[in-house]
């Protein structure tokens, strides 16, 4: 019989997959598409109509539709941001860029004081476990928010780190197996310190003999606990009601059949939860939304709201004041935000905490969001064998005409390949997207910000792009653990 020891684990690597970037048709996207259709079609319609001094005079149509189709600016083809500049000059000539309370007009009770596309927004307080759910009556999902906490990942050694992301592994598993979940939501936010917890442990431990040593240390704990950060960890569970409408039905139908159906997924996360070794805090209720939420718009009244428990605790009130949003930016009651996508994830051979110069970065506001969105397995099957069927397919194309394969559409066809293999060999499939919000005071050190991130995301080995006309509805998905999506 052989003794195993801590040496004898090693840490395994992990690979994501990698971003799809296929198109309808040899890689071309649907704009794409449509603008190469316009310039041909206006050559040839100009050729057998006018000949070539036709297809002269109309040069300026066909050559601006196939630059604007083969022209990249800002990682998109000209072509690809029409939707998103039509979108956003909408959006200004309907005024809908910023947001002000309106304080004489009382809102409707149980709705959520939130801007923009979170506006309809429901509460309910569920009696039984005293946790507060949002509904959100348009992606009809009900969703409750667990805080937990857990030790320094990278201070673990191996085998722990090992065990633990196994068990991680499992309750990711457990939310595709269920078929009722429409959404996991992880945020890693860090918060300032009001310095109470190192007041709480004096008054427990210290000594307070009026000495020279004890109000040297009082002095310090005075001024070095608000200068300080803390994080706080939340897991979002949204219960897709329309995958459990005959469970809601059985238990009695309306929200309350929703609550208890969401009061079963709560309790089997609870439990997967304490069994990979994390510490389950409880169910916020609406007062520890209602901070939450406050402290999102609004963090310089964080360091109050922790000093002083009973006020800012109201769910109803807990929206910003004002919002104001710009091209890729957002301004709320006393801060600047900035949403950043994690467009590629690591492309080479990574072990599980390569995230930790994202989580660890000192001396910024920041949110680190995770959506984990479960595909059954029936679907995900569908979309493995339609992608696979197109990669064939263009790789047919490609050598028809004599284009040359690339390396990048050989690599997407073996994470093609690898997740199916996952999937017969019974693992779920999981979608997964990374925001970060970045939070400071002025716009200056916001910009300061984001360029320390885009550095630590580096280092990460992940590329991060800042998001552009959608910075109110990105800031509700990345801030807020709300399981909203973009």
């Amino acid at each position: 019989m052989k003794l195993e020891t801590q040496h004898d684990y090693r840490l395994a690597t992990v690979q994501f997959s990698r971003l799809t970037r296929r198109g309808i048709l040899l890689g071309l996207s649907t704009p794409q598409l449509v603008a190469l259709t316009v310039a041909l079609l206006t050559i040839a319609t100009a050729l057998y109509s006018a000949g070539a001094d036709g297809v002269a005079w109309t040069t300026p149509i066909w050559a601006t539709a196939a630059l604007t189709a083969a022209v990249p600016v800002g990682g998109r083809k000209i072509v690809e941001w029409v939707p998103v500049t039509t979108k956003w000059t909408l959006r200004v000539m309907r005024g809908q860029l910023t947001y002000r309370r309106r304080i004489m007009r009382p809102r409707p009770v149980g709705t959520l004081a939130l801007p923009g596309d979170a506006a309809p927004l429901r509460e309910w307080r569920d009696p039984e476990s005293g946790a507060v759910m949002i509904h959100d009556p348009h992606q009809q999902t009900l969703t409750a928010i667990v805080a937990i906490s857990h030790p320094a990942f990278a201070l673990i050694d191996p085998g722990e780190q090992h065990r633990r992301v196994q068990a991680w592994g499992r309750v990711l598993a457990g939310a595709c197996r269920s078929g009722r979940i429409a959404r996991i939501q992880v945020n890693e936010r860090t918060l300032p310190d009001s310095g109470t917890g190192l007041a709480e442990w004096w008054e427990q431990h210290g000594l307070e003999d009026d000495s020279w040593a004890a109000g040297t240390y009082r002095e310090l704990i005075e001024r070095a606990g608000p200068a300080g950060e803390r994080h706080a960890t939340t897991i979002s569970l949204a219960l897709d009601l329309t995958a459990a409408a005959r469970q809601v039905r059985s238990n009695g139908g309306g929200m309350r059949g929703a609550a208890a159906v969401l009061r079963q997924e709560m309790a089997a996360l609870t439990s997967a939860l304490r069994a990979a070794d994390l510490a389950v805090g409880g169910w916020l209720t609406a007062d520890d939304l209602a901070t939450t939420l406050r402290t999102a718009y609004d963090p310089v009244v964080g360091v109050e709201l922790e000093r002083h428990p009973t006020i800012g605790r109201d769910l109803a009130a807990a929206g910003p004041v004002a919002v104001i949003e710009s091209w890729d930016r957002l301004r709320t009651d006393t801060a600047f935000h900035a949403v950043l996508w994690i467009s590629e994830w690591p492309r080479s051979q990574v072990y599980p905490g390569f995230l930790a110069p994202l989580v660890y970065t000192n001396g910024i506001l920041r949110t680190l969001s995770l959506h984990y969105l479960p595909v059954s397995a029936d679907k995900a099957a569908r979309d493995l064998r339609k992608k696979k069927t197109e990669l064939v397919s263009d790789a047919h194309q490609r050598r028809r005409i004599g284009q040359i394969e690339d390396a990048s559409a050989t690599a997407e066809y073996g994470d093609v390949l690898q997740q199916e293999a996952d999937l017969t060999a019974g693992h779920g499939v999981l979608r997964v997207t990374g925001l970060i919000s970045v939070t400071a005071s002025t716009a200056d050190e916001l910009d300061a910000a984001i360029a320390t991130i885009e550095q630590a995301a580096i280092q990460a080995s992940c590329e991060v792009r800042r998001l552009v006309a959608q910075q109110a509805q990105a800031f509700t998905a990345a801030a807020l653990p709300l399981c909203r999506c973009l």
